[in-house]
């Protein structure tokens, strides 16, 4: 394992220890409540949310910070002055990669994987589909032929998503950014970028592609090879050098010159269809294209290689955004110049979590300071009710409605403040409270957070249901499900989309990366019928707002019409559609 004491940690680099800390001891302990989770949880909490750089506290005043006690503390320490925190690596070695891949199977908790590795022999998720081809889960003692059929579902459904083995968008991309930012520091440096699926804004990924352009590349790997994210180098050249993190994400950096950074960036961004029907369309000019340059046949001479837009322009085409490069028909739009028209900027949001919900991290007031900073017309403040884990009772939305008219004085136009909550779906489509007190509310987003294995016509009528009720203005995220973590609700995606245009109901696309539901597939379906998105953030701390814009580049994957967009562009189509809904 290489050595990261040179390293230097940033706080998120801090967090993420104590989340894996977290993580590994659930793994250990069987029990995700135990207090040294909970421990290490609020540890991570306190790091990713200090205003100062932990690394350089001392350890007295590491335990001043709220949620980091004196062990903590000390591990802090133990981490960024040797760069190897002992708890974590034992742990590391108790439980590789591939034991922690098995343990986020759904349904598969930290105590059935203890089982099944001291019972059956089973150690990662190729081990247990021997050991379910072979029959055996049903002979452990707790499991049963049930439980053998149920393992073999999920991880059908998740092969049928083409997840396992890959790396989620809400892991890569937060890393990516941030090595990014790292390497932009590196003297020498003057471009740096991702590349590849994880640039297209795929769901998941199978490796990070990362592009330098520097006048000093052994400067560039030495700084990339020792990250606090390296678990162990598989591959170091002078100009590519491939890593596995601790997590189990493969990282390819290639450092290029500077003049061929353009080409690189649409070479390794890809997909291969894309690169295919460029490069013959370069060939019919008598042209090539590779990962260098757009260049002549016969003598070499480049056309274009410094941007990405150059080559485009090359090749008689527009450019067209790395979302769209699937094959898809986007060479014969960008030669026609009908690529799909860019989303306005996004005017409002609408599904808001606050600390009135038990897992919101920031308050009302920090929440609406954000959205005017944001520039943001409309806000729906929408905590979760009563039928969730977290939710609020009403009492509590009571006085959040007092809070919320306190506030509309203050903010007279210059913002919509809206009191909203998300309101559970049943298994039945019943919804939070009492239909008068429902309609106290001036916004309420309807979701589906239980009851997931459920036959597709009850899944569906659950929502339809849902769509009915006078209070329901849009449903959040439609199919429930968790990228690379639990597959959504199966659902006829053709009868949600009629009901919801029948019903006026917007649906959301929501851009928290573990989500991004509405699904593609869902997304195309809603294109055939008249309805109505909006892009969310759904947020639970202000750092999360940022989250609509994840939801329009998803979107945009999907060749969704601005048009179909209420909460972007013209600010006026928005508060017209508030005033009324059609039943």
């Amino acid at each position: 394992m290489l050595g990261t004491a040179m390293a230097t940690y940033r706080n998120q680099d801090l967090a993420e220890a104590f989340d894996e800390l977290a993580e590994l001891t659930i793994l250990d302990e069987g029990d995700p409540q135990s207090f040294r989770v909970r421990a290490y949880e609020n540890a991570a909490r306190a790091i990713a949310g200090a205003d100062v750089e932990a690394a350089t506290l001392t350890l007295a005043q590491l335990q001043k910070l709220e949620g980091i006690g004196k062990s903590g503390a000390t591990k802090v320490r133990e981490l960024v002055d040797t760069g190897c925190m002992a708890k974590l690596e034992e742990l590391r070695l108790k439980h590789p990669l591939e034991v922690r891949a098995l343990a986020k199977l759904p349904g598969i908790g930290p105590k059935t994987v203890t089982k099944l590795r001291a019972e059956a022999n089973v150690h990662s998720i190729d081990d247990l589909r021997a050991a379910i081809a072979a029959q055996k889960i049903r002979t452990i003692k707790g499991l049963s032929a049930k439980t053998e059929a149920k393992f073999a579902q999920v991880i059908a459904e998740l092969d049928a998503q083409g997840v396992i083995g890959r790396t989620p968008i809400s892991v890569a991309l937060p890393l990516a950014r941030r090595l990014v930012e790292q390497l932009r520091q590196v003297p020498g440096v003057e471009h740096v970028s991702y590349a590849g699926s994880l640039r297209r804004f795929r769901e998941t990924v199978g490796d990070i592609d990362l592009l330098v352009a520097a006048t000093d590349p052994a400067a560039v790997m030495e700084t990339f090879v020792g990250f606090p994210q390296v678990d162990r180098v598989l591959v170091r050249g002078e100009t590519k050098t491939s890593l596995l993190t601790r997590r189990g994400t493969q990282i390819d950096l290639r450092v290029v010159a500077a003049h061929q950074i353009g080409a690189a960036q649409l070479y390794f961004t890809g997909s291969k269809a894309h690169n295919v029907a460029l490069r013959q369309r370069a060939l019919s000019r008598g042209w090539t294209l590779n990962e260098y340059a757009l260049a002549e046949l016969d003598g070499g001479k480049v056309i274009a290689s410094e941007t990405e837009e150059a080559i485009y322009a090359a090749l008689g085409l527009a450019f067209v955004p790395p979302t769209l490069r699937e094959g898809a028909g986007e060479i014969e739009a960008a030669e026609r110049g009908q690529l799909p028209a860019p989303f306005g900027a996004v005017n409002g949001d609408f599904h808001v979590h606050t600390t009135t919900s038990g897992d919101g991290q920031s308050t009302l007031d920090e929440m609406v300071e954000a959205a005017l900073a944001r520039g943001y017309r409309v806000l729906a403040i929408t905590d979760h009710a009563e039928g969730t884990v977290s939710g609020a009772p009403r009492e509590a939305f009571e006085l959040q409605h007092a809070r919320i008219v306190a506030w509309r004085e203050k903010l007279g136009d210059r913002l919509l403040l809206l009191h909203g909550a998300e309101l559970n779906i049943g298994p039945n489509g019943e919804l939070d409270y009492d239909a008068e007190f429902r309609a106290r509310f001036d916004f309420c987003v309807a979701s589906v957070h239980d009851h997931m294995d459920l036959p597709r016509e009850q899944q569906t009528a659950r929502i339809v249901r849902a769509m009915q009720d006078p209070a329901v203005r849009s449903i959040g995220h439609l199919s429930a499900r968790m990228i690379g973590a639990r597959p959504g609700i199966d659902l006829d995606y053709d009868a949600i989309v009629e009901a919801a245009a029948q019903t006026g109901t917007a649906l959301e696309v929501n851009g928290a990366l573990p989500r991004l539901d509405l699904s593609e597939e869902a997304l195309r379906r809603a294109a055939k019928h008249d309805v109505k998105l909006l892009f969310t953030s759904d947020a639970h701390h202000v750092d999360e707002l940022g989250n609509v814009a994840h939801a329009a580049t998803y979107a945009a994957r999907a060749w969704v019409d601005p048009a179909r967009v209420l909460n972007t562009g013209d600010p006026a189509r928005l508060l017209e559609w508030l005033k009324s809904k059609s039943s």
